[in-house]
């Protein structure tokens, strides 16, 4: 043991108050050393100081040695603070650099969203058969969706266990209508609702039945376009319309 014990308690202090300030120095992403102090409870750090100026359990410049490397380790409060204070700062700082990267993510319009996607998925598809890919094809059908989605007029009728939809509209609409609606029906009837089409002069009429699995409250509270977006199908027929191997009419 050593003449001066508490000499060696001084010297393993000062060692390890350096090595927290100079990893508190590292990590941006908790403000220096008072971010990193606000990673740490006040029992560690009273603990911590406890073990330093009396020596319990860490005597001596081995005893300040193994505080430092469980410390490193994160087998204590601080080390766990200092951790999370450095891979804070690390997020932090990558957050940032896309910010000054200065590039927008957002596409600005959702049908040039949606052919950018697809356009990526063909580029990244080394079967693609570019002769037959039909990118124009699929923006007429994303202009139909837009056009049934928010310019169609819906009228309701209520039938014995269903709704009957009368969708109706006019020009460009009209022609929306007439080639989403029925279409429709066949993904409709193998999700286990029983639907059915009928023209109308400016539109067409959409009859739906409830069922055991698709009961009529569910019917009553999706009405017309909840209907409409009902099965997984539109997105997988958006790539094969892109690749011209899928038409809606």
């Amino acid at each position: 043991m050593s003449k001066f014990p508490w000499k060696t308690t001084i010297a393993g202090a000062a060692i390890l108050a350096a090595t927290v300030y100079a990893y508190a120095q590292m990590s941006p992403g908790a403000n220096g050393p008072m971010g990193m102090h606000s990673q740490m409870s006040q029992g560690d750090m009273s603990q911590m100081h406890q073990q330093m100026m009396q020596g319990q359990g860490t005597q001596g410049s081995g005893g300040m040695a193994q505080m430092h490397e469980q410390m490193m380790q994160g087998k204590t409060g601080m080390g766990q603070g200092m951790q999370g204070g450095m891979h804070g700062g690390m997020s932090q700082h990558s957050g940032m650099h896309g910010q000054q990267s200065g590039l927008p993510t957002m596409p600005g319009q959702d049908a040039f969203g949606a052919i950018q996607e697809v356009v990526q998925l063909l580029e990244a598809d080394p079967s693609t058969d570019w002769s037959k890919v039909n990118i124009a094809a699929l923006r007429e059908h994303l202009i139909d969706m837009n056009e049934v989605t928010l310019r169609a007029v819906t009228t309701e009728r209520a039938l014995d266990n269903g709704i009957e939809f009368a969708v109706t509209g006019e020009g460009r609409t009209l022609d929306a209508i007439k080639r989403m609606v029925p279409a429709h029906v066949r993904e409709l009837q193998e999700i286990g609702w029983s639907a059915k089409t009928e023209e109308l002069p400016k539109g067409i009429k959409l009859a739906v039945t409830a069922s055991q699995t698709q009961p009529l409250s569910k019917l009553k509270a999706l009405g017309f376009v909840g209907i409409m977006v009902q099965g997984g199908h539109h997105q997988p027929h958006h790539l094969l319309m892109a690749k011209g191997e899928f038409h809606m009419h």
